[in-house]
């Protein structure tokens, strides 16, 4: 009787056996797309970190950030941040120069550990990044400048400190870097020494410049120095005794004075510019006489011409009016 009951059982069991499987696989089926259905995405875009060995470098462009991708369920996913997952590319097997394709990999850290049913895709899945060997140098820093003094003054005199800095990165890159420049500084207006503190800017991500970035820019300003040459100017007889005339063979003449800009630009010569002194001309007769130049105590004669006049020295004549 028993045994009767139990082949009933396993006829029963047995019997359409494929709709049964096929109606079990489907029910599968639909558990794990309702799953997935449920499942929410979440998007990170995280620094991508190179490990190397030795002193080798990345030396040449590659992705400096990658996208992740999160799926997971909702109530594990969000306490998720972006600092819990590390992207990195593990190139500390190669020891020489050259450029070498690695996959992508991910870490989990803090919220994002112990969590089973988390799938993290990568977007690029690979890199391809070149390695050349580190470089460590010495160069100075230069000061940029943005604008225009107060017209009439000009820097005279800088410093910086610190001067120069200390630089790392790969060969390739390092050995072709003569300086580092600051950030703007400006210059609009100003006629008066100052001091500021700006940052160096540095121009390549491959590349580190060690220390602080911060420096100190001090200048001395001062009024302009420039020469200007007058042209033109009469030239002007003194000290001719009564009873003679002079006539001088050049009229005019050239001077090249040099003081600062604001006060040349707001200087006109007078009549005492350029004289002839005829003071020691007691007669008639044909004198070589030395152009007098009589300038301002703020400007320097540079130049002038001509440097001797000759003058013709004759007695003036008396009109008689009978």
């Amino acid at each position: 009787m028993a045994s009767w009951k139990y082949d009933k059982l396993l006829e029963r069991l047995i019997s359409k056996w494929p709709a049964k499987v096929l109606s079990l696989v489907i029910a599968i089926l639909l558990s794990m797309f309702h799953r997935i259905s449920i499942l929410e995405e979440r998007y990170f875009s995280v620094p991508l970190k190179v490990e190397t060995s030795g002193d080798l470098l990345p030396s040449g462009p590659y992705p400096k950030v990658v996208r992740l991708t999160l799926k997971g369920e909702a109530n594990v996913l969000y306490p998720i941040q972006e600092n819990d997952i590390e992207a990195y590319v593990d190139l500390s097997k190669y020891n020489n120069p050259g450029l070498y394709r690695a996959p992508i990999q991910v870490q989990k850290k803090g919220s994002a550990v112990g969590i089973a049913n988390l799938e993290i895709q990568v977007d690029p899945i690979e890199v391809m990044i070149p390695l050349d060997h580190s470089l460590t140098k010495v160069v100075p820093v230069t000061p940029s400048f943005r604008g225009y003094l107060e017209s009439g003054y000009e820097l005279s005199n800088y410093s910086l400190e610190p001067s120069q800095v200390t630089i790392y990165g790969p060969v390739n890159i390092v050995s072709g870097i003569n300086d580092v420049t600051t950030d703007y500084i400006e210059l609009t207006g100003r006629k008066e020494n100052f001091s500021v503190v700006t940052k160096i800017i540095n121009k390549d991500s491959l590349v580190r410049i060690e220390g602080s970035l911060s420096v100190t820019f001090s200048a001395t300003i001062q009024q302009s120095i420039v020469i200007r040459t007058f042209d033109r100017l009469p030239i002007v007889l003194t000290g001719l005794k009564n009873g003679l005339l002079a006539r001088p063979q050049i009229n005019f003449g050239t001077v090249k004075l040099q003081g600062s800009q604001i006060d040349l630009d707001a200087y006109t010569p007078d009549s005492s510019l350029l004289t002839l002194d005829c003071s020691d001309v007691e007669r008639e007769g044909t004198y070589l006489l030395p152009l007098i130049v009589t300038a301002p105590k703020n400007f320097t004669v540079v130049r002038y011409e001509p440097l001797e006049i000759p003058v013709e020295v004759v007695k003036q004549q008396v009109v008689n009016s009978d």
